[in-house]
């Protein structure tokens, strides 16, 4: 699905809280500091976080849905590690499209089963004309540019051009994390 960026490419001031942070009560705040590296890989995470804060399941469950829909948080989802399973072609494929259709194409893009994510991000020309973003995931480029190939079908007359930036290392695997909750964060 195509999803506005998550951070700007061009320098700007930062970006204030999201909404309803100044809101979170302890248990929220607990709850997000509990989550930030991920849930726990039990059969039953929100039992687990619920009994880690002394609070049920369901609990969890209403708080996190309350969150995301107050827009702290934006969305909970797996962050797979797509070398370790052994998909070492990860590409972003760039593409200049047309302005008037990007938003329709990117949906359509972002629906297909081996994109993982799809953005909109901003011309910056004359230097760089791709306006649309699809991240593939193949085992490798071999099996990835099938995958391209079809993405372009898809794209048709509007696509004006493209390039694949192949991955040659992981460099984050990481989400946000609140200021002085990792050690390097910590004052001695």
């Amino acid at each position: 699905m195509i999803m506005p960026a998550p951070f700007p490419l061009d320098p700007s001031p930062p970006a204030p809280s999201p909404p309803g942070f100044s809101t979170l009560d302890l248990t929220d705040r607990a709850l997000m500091l509990a989550t930030q590296s991920g849930l726990p890989l039990v059969p039953a995470p929100y039992a687990t976080l619920g009994a880690t804060l002394g609070i049920g399941e369901q609990e969890v469950i209403d708080r996190l849905q309350a969150m995301q829909e107050r827009g702290v948080i934006r969305r909970i989802g797996a962050v797979p590690n797509h070398y370790a399973l052994g998909w070492r072609a990860n590409g972003m494929t760039v593409w200049d499209v047309d302005d008037d259709v990007v938003d329709a194409l990117g949906l359509r893009i972002g629906a297909l089963p081996f994109v993982s994510h799809c953005y909109r991000r901003p011309r910056h020309l004359p230097s760089w004309r791709y306006n649309l973003f699809a991240m593939v995931h193949a085992r490798t480029h071999e099996d990835a540019l099938p995958l391209i190939d079809a993405i372009r079908a898809r794209l048709g007359d509007a696509c004006r051009g493209h390039d694949v930036l192949w991955s040659t290392r992981i460099l984050k695997k990481t989400g946000l994390r609140w200021p002085g909750t990792t050690p390097s964060d910590k004052t001695p």
